[in-house]
């Protein structure tokens, strides 16, 4: 009858040696719209977006208050995006705000580099027309 090793003092107890330190991050999105969509050649143009991430109390997503994102570009026939343009700070809603020369059609992005507690996010590309 079962296993004549088995130790029935622990029964029912669960012994985690050596147990690492556990990381809980919350869900966190990202958004950007670039505008005015055509924009002449060397004009400026107006990147907004939102930073939020999950909030257990409520169940909903709220805005992430004063982050630092970076703002990046990758031209139409590129496949890569550049290192960071200019780094943004969110406001006190988790709103992200900053403008730009439109030099040649491409996609704007925000990107997040996580916190303890938040992880890294990159929000979906904004194409522009550049005319």
């Amino acid at each position: 009858m079962g296993d004549p090793d088995a130790d029935w003092s622990k029964v029912g107890y669960a012994q985690q040696d050596a147990l690492g330190t556990t990381k809980l991050q919350r869900y966190s999105r990202l958004t950007a719209n670039a505008s005015p969509e055509p924009v002449t050649k060397g004009k400026t143009i107006t990147v907004t977006g939102l930073l939020s991430r999950a909030n257990w109390d409520t169940g909903k997503y709220a805005g992430y208050t004063v982050q630092r994102v970076g703002l990046q570009f990758r031209s139409k026939s590129s496949s890569t995006y550049t290192s960071t343009l200019k780094t943004v700070k969110s406001d006190s809603t988790g709103n992200l705000k900053t403008t730009t020369t439109a030099t040649v059609d491409g996609y704007f992005r925000y990107n997040f580099a996580g916190t303890s507690t938040t992880p890294a996010v990159k929000a979906t590309g904004d194409y522009v027309d550049v005319q």
